[in-house]
């Protein structure tokens, strides 16, 4: 490969890691390219793969605040689109959620409680521990197997 293509694919590849969509780093490393050579025309460059990679990234910085000012612009027509789930998607979600509250009903009335308290709470093991008069390691293997009873649920599913 030769020198060139492989600062160009460094260049792109530094973009992408960036977040950069895949044609838009083609096009942004393109513009970088131009520039640079226009800048080398009139001014010395230690490394032409630096300053590159420093133009290019400038560049998605750039069109980054030009889609945040006017992110329906003529350029960003597929940002127009509508992220919502399909009516299908909804329809399994709701089908997920109440199998899920079906295997929760499975469990005994105190790990459900305090599998709930972990999770949608956030309580710590420490605070479950105290409410329900347990150790803590006790409460840690509550959760731990009301996780994987759950867990076994949701894969019959």
């Amino acid at each position: 490969m030769s020198q060139l293509s492989e600062m160009l694919r460094h260049v792109r590849a530094t973009l992408r890691r960036r977040g950069v969509a895949e044609q838009d780093a083609d096009d942004l490393v393109q513009e970088a390219f131009l520039k640079v050579e226009r800048y080398e025309q009139k001014h010395s460059v230690r490394s032409q793969e630096a300053m590159l990679v420093k133009v290019a990234v400038n560049l998605s910085i750039d069109e980054g605040r030009r889609e945040r000012r006017a992110p329906f612009a003529a350029g960003n027509v597929f940002s127009i689109a509508d992220a919502s789930p399909d009516p299908e998607q909804v329809l399994q979600s709701q089908a997920r959620l109440k199998h899920a509250a079906a295997g929760l009903e499975r469990l005994p009335e105190r790990t459900r409680r305090i599998l709930l308290r972990r999770r949608l709470d956030g309580a710590s093991y420490a605070t479950i521990a105290a409410e329900e008069g347990m150790s803590v390691p006790a409460v840690e293997k509550q959760v731990a197997r009301a996780t994987l009873e759950m867990m076994n649920w949701m894969e019959k599913w």
